[in-house]
């Protein structure tokens, strides 16, 4: 086996990821960058989808040269919004060629405390030693498919994220369950590729965000006082939102519902007219499912029954870092943890010293920012400062990029 060292490693190359490695090198650090780029955004969110984002929020890292704006006035390509998921996709691979262009593919299986730091074992049996790493891998294990629905097979039941391209449902008849925007445009998206569609939600109606143009155009007084660029939460919500270390000056018992606010189930403005095929039921649960011919019999508590070819379940995410596969149980244990989510300190750092986690793990910590593309800024540079920041780090590391043989192995 081949060894190779560093000051930090960094476990996926999403969105955070790709900015927390940007940040790293551009202040010198000796980091390796482990992950497919955007592979979440390509491989589990339906085409044709759209940004709920807007401009402003879509940014990736903060850092000068990196920006949408960049990107678009390099490539020339024409802007549109709201902004789709294949630009976005391509800004996130050209973001890694020109800012982490020695991104390694290889995945982490293993991540190991030891006496310097740790020692990750990779799929091809290598390693590497390294005094920090840092856990951006995204959401994607994270699916949350309700109880209802356990044992049935994938042909029946599937997540919102299980699915790339939905127009294998052509001709199909299709329950799209959930009120958020991932709900919202799975269920247009499936209408418009020729599904027959019902939309089932718990809530009493659908939210829907209000347009906000008028207020974002010019940057005037009234809209720095109630928007932050971030986007995340309502009007002066957002100002709190977007500074973390405000949310955490917010007593614990009303974290809760100040985060849930921020991020209550709702669609774009935009989406709204593109729902006018789909039929809407709110204010109702699916209570149970059953295989019937070959499709699913669905009974909700109002005691109505529909068969159908299909339902999608668009319930969004639970962060449980205990299903990460490459943490070992024993350092899983030694994580301070609280409902699935790590306790993290300043620099995103969690109970066990060089340990970080970025981007929704760090939610209940940091507040709702850390949920969306718009919270790499403040996560990928609370990350460089606690790296940089911590004296005695300036080790004399082996400067060769790839693999060193191990020394004990010579």
């Amino acid at each position: 086996m081949n060894a190779m060292e560093a000051q930090v490693a960094v476990i996926g190359a999403g969105p955070y990821g790709l900015a927390a490695a940007a940040h790293l090198i551009a202040a010198k650090v000796e980091t390796v960058v482990f992950g497919r780029t955007m592979e979440f955004w390509k491989n589990n969110m339906p085409q044709g989808m759209l940004l709920r984002s807007p401009w402003d929020a879509s940014h990736i890292s903060g850092l000068a040269g990196l920006t949408l704006d960049d990107y678009y006035n390099q490539t020339g390509i024409e802007r549109a919004q709201p902004i789709s998921l294949e630009r976005f996709i391509d800004y996130g691979l050209w973001f890694q060629r020109s800012a982490v262009p020695q991104l390694d593919s290889r995945q982490v299986t293993r991540v190991e405390k030891n006496d310097t730091g740790f020692r990750l074992t990779l799929e091809d049996g290598n390693y590497v030693n390294v005094q920090r790493v840092v856990v951006a891998t995204g959401i994607g294990l994270f699916a949350h498919r309700p109880a209802v629905f356990n044992g049935l097979p994938p042909q029946l039941v599937s997540h919102s994220a299980d699915h790339r391209d939905l127009t294998i449902f052509n001709g199909k008849s299709v329950v799209v369950v959930g009120a958020g925007q991932s709900a919202l445009e799975s269920a247009a998206l499936l209408a418009e590729r020729g599904a027959a569609v019902e939309l089932i939600a718990r809530a009493p109606l659908i939210r829907w965000l209000h347009p906000r143009g008028v207020m974002r155009n010019g940057w005037n007084p009234v809209r720095r006082l109630l928007f932050h660029p971030t986007d995340v939460g309502p009007p002066l919500l957002t100002q709190i939102s977007a500074r973390p270390e405000w949310f955490k000056r917010i007593p614990s018992q009303w974290q809760p519902r100040f985060a849930y606010r921020c991020i209550r189930p709702a669609g774009a403005a935009w989406l709204r007219s593109r729902m006018d095929p789909v039929m809407i039921t709110t204010g109702r649960a699916i209570v149970s499912a059953k295989p019937m011919g070959d499709g699913l019999s669905i009974t909700s508590d109002d005691g109505s029954k529909r068969i159908v070819d299909h339902v999608m379940s668009a319930t969004g995410y639970r962060i449980d870092i205990s299903r990460y596969d490459f943490l070992p149980s024993e350092l899983i244990a030694a994580i301070r943890c609280r409902q699935g989510y790590p306790e993290l300190l300043a620099g995103m750092e969690s109970s066990v010293p060089g340990l970080h986690f970025l981007g929704a793990p760090a939610a209940l910590s940091l507040g709702p920012l850390m949920r969306f593309v718009s919270g790499t800024a403040y996560a990928a540079q609370a990350l460089k400062r606690s790296v940089v920041g911590v004296k005695g780090t300036e080790i004399a590391w082996r400067r060769r990029r790839w693999l060193w043989p191990d020394p004990q192995q010579r």
